[in-house]
């Protein structure tokens, strides 16, 4: 299962999200003007095809244009130019992927700097910010900021009380949620013995580089939320296409010695360079 979420806003760095670029002004309008670099009449729907290779990507153009209503002459205009401009890539579907015979179908993503163009306003003033705060009050400020940070995200999540599978999925989709209205473009999707949360944007990953405490927070609230070991198996800081956590669906004897109404095994094991993709 994946569910699909809407761009928002953080207190830590003023995104510009795809749908209030046009209501934004001067510097912020210019930043987006390699994005949108369509005539006025295809601006939307450029707009929709980066919106899709953010939070569905890797896509191929086939998904891209049954999402959209495109033709296929319609999706490769939109795609070369997102190509020309370096915003885009193309690779070859894994053979995992393949569906049918024939040459493996292309999968698209945006790049590094696709994905910068979406607007990360402030960086240098945040990242300045959060160097002053480490100078006055050493590495104990910034944990304490980044958990801070977290917990006014998940501020309205409760704590997993029932462990069984359709609770810890139901769970996870309550932290996609609020990392979504955060400005994270979160979804849950299932994989194997477990349900996986998928980040397709991070509004402070340019920060987060330098400050991965601010990761290791969200993991930490991950993990307290869920009452279970999570494991981040790739992150937007470090380069991937999506901050991607693995949550095993049922609990290990250590971590659960009093409940007993499920099954235990071991989670499934998950590949880093799955990095939250889609498989078409």
């Amino acid at each position: 299962m994946e569910r699909g979420m809407e761009f928002g806003h953080t207190g830590v760095v003023k995104t510009v999200g795809l749908r209030n670029a046009k209501a934004e002004t001067g510097r912020q309008l210019g930043a987006r003007a390699a994005v949108v670099s369509a005539p006025a009449g295809e601006g939307h729907t450029r707009e929709a095809v980066i919106k899709l290779l953010l939070e569905d990507g890797p896509i191929t153009a086939t998904a891209i244009g049954k999402r959209l209503g495109l033709s296929p002459a319609g999706v490769r205009r939109h795609l070369d130019a997102l190509i020309e401009s370096g915003e885009a890539r193309a690779a070859r579907s894994a053979a995992w992927q393949q569906q049918g015979r024939g040459r493996p179908a292309k999968q698209y993503q945006l790049t590094a700097t696709g994905r910068g163009r979406l607007g990360h306003a402030y960086d240098d003033l945040a990242g300045a910010a959060m160097r002053q705060l480490r100078e006055v009050g050493g590495d104990t400020a910034i944990v304490d900021f980044a958990r801070k940070r977290v917990a006014t995200i998940v501020a309205g999540v409760e704590q997993l009380s029932r462990h069984t599978p359709e609770a810890t999925i139901d769970k996870a989709e309550e932290i996609a949620d609020a990392f979504s209205e955060a400005g994270f473009a979160a979804s849950t999707r299932k994989v194997g013995a477990g349900v996986q949360i998928c980040q397709h944007h991070c509004p402070v990953s340019h920060v987060a580089e330098e400050f991965p405490e601010l990761c290791a927070a969200e993991l930490e609230a991950f993990k307290q939320i869920l009452g279970t070991h999570v494991q981040r198996l790739a992150t937007i800081a470090n380069g991937d296409c999506a901050c991607t956590t693995h949550v095993p669906l049922t609990l290990l004897p250590t971590q659960n010695s009093n409940i007993a109404e499920t099954p235990v095994a071991q989670p499934a094991t998950s590949s880093t360079h799955d990095s939250g993709r889609s498989a078409e």
